[in-house]
């Protein structure tokens, strides 16, 4: 064997030490394994803030519900009159003691409008916890499949390193021996700097990552690996039926709000209408020793408040809700429009991946065999890894669309992603 060719054979050994050795020191920070998707999803169901913040407004919807079926309550008055005077109101022998109640009788229909306010809020509460769950449950496939696909980056980008380490050696090497001028190793390192480079933001991109999959399901303890593969199931065809968008959570919630809304409205309305106090009680008369029956009835005169602002806020709300509404129909016929459309762009898009990686999976097996035999340079096999390791790159985010877009189909039908069961 040559000179040269033993030189090849102990750059490229080295080259694999040094890739080997940052994987396996990557991999060894990753000491907390995340559950699989459909565990975590579960697991999610007690623990992520923005899950725990919906069952939360449903219980607040329900208490205010409950309230609104109560009636007002009586008022218990006692009244002493004509004591400690002067002249013959000195003293208790003239008082007038009157014991009475008063209870306030809502005209108009006010409590059946509150109560039908308040069954209005419950199902909106419990309509925009259905499109919570669906929005988290994509937040969630997407969160899982971003922290996979940052820790397989990470590894493509130290591979690269790796491999621009090697051209800058094979480059001195070859400036030292008088074979190329000094600009090409100025420029292999330059490449080295900004494949170091590259290296340190995809850590950072990695630990960012696993940091948002972590806050996002509340986990006690940080999730820093993915051991069972989510994107691997980027090529399944997962079973969905075809989208309805007036059935889709975003419009189911969009409409039970404009019904609260609507409700509100004729609430307010009512509320112009004055109330009632009738009141009945009994007086005693300590001078002559008597007693007589006391009754009253007391209505509001509405001169200078008939409600009318809070009549015009209502209606303003209920102008907002069913702008919501429309907008939420038009964005759920367009995701259901483009959705599948989606899904089957972004399966064609993997499958040219996918033959890419082999394309170049093959490319490299050749390049290595005629480096090996003596045939090519080191550099050209350095070309063919550096291509290898985009094509999977394709492949990575190939698989990251697709997978996005199953998830946006189950979050227009308000299921969970790929087929799991929250």
């Amino acid at each position: 064997m040559s000179l040269i060719m033993r030189r090849r054979l102990h750059f490229a050994a080295a080259s694999a030490a040094a890739i080997l050795g940052a994987l396996a020191s990557g991999r060894g920070a990753a000491a907390d394994p995340a559950p699989p998707f459909r565990d975590l999803l579960a697991q999610a169901q007690s623990t992520a803030p923005r899950l725990a913040e919906a069952r939360a407004e449903i219980a607040r919807a329900e208490g205010l519900a409950r309230q609104a079926r109560v009636f007002p309550n009586p008022t218990l008055g006692v009244e002493v009159e004509n004591f400690s005077g002067s002249g013959p109101f000195k003293g208790m022998n003239l008082a007038e003691t009157t014991a009475s109640i008063e209870q306030t009788v809502e005209l108009g229909g006010k409590r059946s409008a509150r109560v039908a306010v308040g069954r209005a809020e419950v199902q909106a509460a419990r309509a925009r916890a259905v499109r919570i769950q669906a929005e988290f449950g994509f937040d969630l496939a997407a969160a899982y499949a971003e922290a996979e696909a940052a820790e397989r980056r990470l590894q493509l980008t130290t591979e690269s390193a790796g491999f621009a380490q090697e051209d800058a050696r094979i480059a001195t090497a070859l400036v030292d021996a008088g074979r190329e001028a000094d600009l090409r190793r100025v420029q292999a390192l330059a490449a080295l700097q900004a494949a170091r480079a590259g290296v340190e933001e995809a850590r950072a991109a990695r630990a960012t990552a696993f940091a948002n999959l972590t806050a996002l399901v509340g986990s006690p303890a940080p999730i820093t690996s993915i051991p069972i593969s989510l994107l691997a199931r980027a090529d399944q065809a997962f079973p969905a039926a075809a989208p309805n968008p007036m059935a889709s959570p975003a419009y189911l919630a969009a409409e039970a709000e404009r019904e609260a809304a609507a409700r509100k409205v004729r609430v307010e309305r009512i509320r112009a209408v004055p109330d009632v106090t009738v009141s009945a009680g009994v007086r005693r008369f300590q001078g002559d020793d008597a007693t007589a029956i006391v009754a009253g009835v007391s209505v509001p005169f509405p001169i200078f408040d008939r409600n009318r602002g809070n009549i015009g806020a209502a209606q303003a709300e209920l102008a907002s809700a069913e702008a919501r509404l429309n907008a939420a129909r038009l964005d759920a016929e367009a995701a259901a429009s483009s959705g599948s459309a989606r899904v089957s762009a972004a399966e064609s898009r993997l499958l040219a991946a996918r033959e890419g990686e082999r394309t170049a999976e093959e490319a490299y097996r050749l390049t290595r065999l005629g480096y090996e035999g003596g045939k090519l340079e080191l550099v050209e096999l350095l070309n063919a890894q550096r291509a290898l390791a985009e094509a999977r790159a394709q492949t990575i985010n190939a698989a990251l669309e697709r997978l996005g877009a199953q998830a946006g189909l189950a979050r227009l039908a308000g299921s969970a992603p790929f087929g799991e069961q929250p």
